[in-house]
C-alpha cells in the first residue's frame, strides 16, 4: 500500500489524521473546499502578527499559483495523507521555526508562538460552519460536535498541543470572539487579498494548452477573476469576522452569493468522482474502498 493512501494509519508516536468516514473525510476533498479557502486565509492574516509574517515571508505576490498549490496539497495531507500526515505537519513547523519579525504596530512576533500558530488553524472551524451552511447543507449539532473534535485531531497533527486549543465548542466561541474582538484589523495583506487591481499574474499550473490560453486572455480575465475571489472570500467569511475586521458586506449580496451558492448546491452532487473531488482525496477514498473489500 503505498504511503499516504491510509488515513486511519500512522505511526505510534505519531498523531492520526481525522478518521475515514468521518465530518472532514468528507467536506475536505470536496471541490467546493476550494471556494472557502480564501476566507479562512483573510481571517488568518487579519490578525497583524500573521499578515506580517505573511507580508514579509510569504511569496505570495511573486509565485500565487505555486503558493496556493502547495498550501492546497498540505492541507489535504493533514487529512487524507496517512502516515503523511503528521510528517507534513512536522514539515510546517520547521518551516515556520525562523519566520520572525515586527508587526505594523512594533510588536514582535514568530510565526510559532502557540497564540498564533492556533490561531492559523482554528479559522477553518467556523468558515466551514458558514461555507457548508451555503454551499452543500448545514451541519447538525452533532455533526458541528464531530467537526470541532476532527478540527483538534488535525491540530494535534499539526503539532499544536491540547493546552493551546479550546477543547470543546463550547470553549471555542468565548475564545473566537475574543480574538475577533482584540486582535483582528483590517492588514496590508487583506487588502492586498481584496484588491481588483492587484497585478497578479496568469496561471502557470496545468496542462500546457491551458496555460497558453490563460496567458493570452489573463489581462481580459485578470479583473474579473480577482473580483469573484474577493467577493467569495467576503461572502463566505462568518458575518462576525468580517465586521470585526471591517469589511462591508451589503443584504444584495447575500441575496447574490445565496443565489450562486444554490448553483453549487444543485451542480457539485451530481458530478462524477473525479471531478468532485480533489486528486489526494480521491486517491484515498478509492484505497478505503479497496481496504474495505
Amino acid at each position: 500500500m503505498p504511503t499516504g493512501t491510509r488515513p486511519d494509519r500512522a505511526p505510534s508516536d505519531d498523531p492520526a489524521p481525522p478518521p475515514v468516514g468521518g465530518v472532514l473525510w468528507t467536506v475536505a476533498g470536496d471541490i467546493r473546499a476550494l471556494l472557502m479557502l480564501p476566507a479562512a486565509l483573510a481571517m488568518q492574516v487579519a490578525h497583524p502578527a500573521i499578515g506580517a509574517g505573511v507580508d514579509e515571508h510569504s511569496v505570495f505576490r511573486t509565485d500565487p499559483w505555486g503558493r496556493g498549490e502547495r498550501s492546497l496539497r498540505s492541507v489535504q495531507l493533514w487529512i487524507y495523507g496517512g502516515e503523511d500526515a503528521a510528517r507534513e505537519g512536522r514539515r510546517l513547523r520547521e518551516l515556520h521555526r525562523n519566520i520572525q519579525g515586527t508587526d505594523a504596530h512594533g510588536r514582535r512576533y514568530h510565526a510559532l508562538t502557540p497564540a498564533y500558530y492556533s490561531w492559523v488553524h482554528a479559522t477553518g472551524f467556523p468558515v466551514y460552519l458558514r461555507g457548508l451552511g451555503l454551499l452543500a447543507r448545514p451541519l447538525t449539532e452533532p455533526q458541528q460536535r464531530q467537526l470541532y473534535a476532527e478540527w483538534l485531531q488535525v491540530g494535534r497533527v499539526l503539532g499544536i498541543h491540547d493546552r493551546d486549543m479550546p477543547q470543546t465548542i463550547e470553549e471555542f466561541w468565548p475564545y473566537y470572539r475574543k480574538v475577533l474582538a482584540d486582535e483582528l484589523e483590517a492588514t496590508v495583506v487583506v487588502r492586498e487579498l481584496l484588491d481588483p487591481d492587484l497585478p497578479v499574474p496568469a496561471p502557470d499550473r496545468g496542462p500546457l494548452p491551458v496555460r497558453l490560453a490563460l496567458r493570452l486572455l489573463w489581462p481580459a480575465l485578470r479583473r474579473p477573476f480577482l473580483r469573484l475571489r474577493a467577493f467569495l472570500t467576503v461572502g463566505l467569511m462568518p458575518a462576525d469576522a468580517r465586521e470585526a475586521i471591517g469589511l462591508e458586506w451589503t443584504d444584495a449580496q447575500e441575496r447574490t452569493l445565496r443565489r450562486y451558492a444554490r448553483i453549487v448546491r444543485a451542480v457539485v452532487p451530481v458530478l462524477p468522482e473525479r471531478l468532485r473531488y480533489l486528486p489526494l482525496a480521491r486517491k484515498a477514498r478509492e484505497a478505503a474502498r479497496s481496504a474495505a473489500r
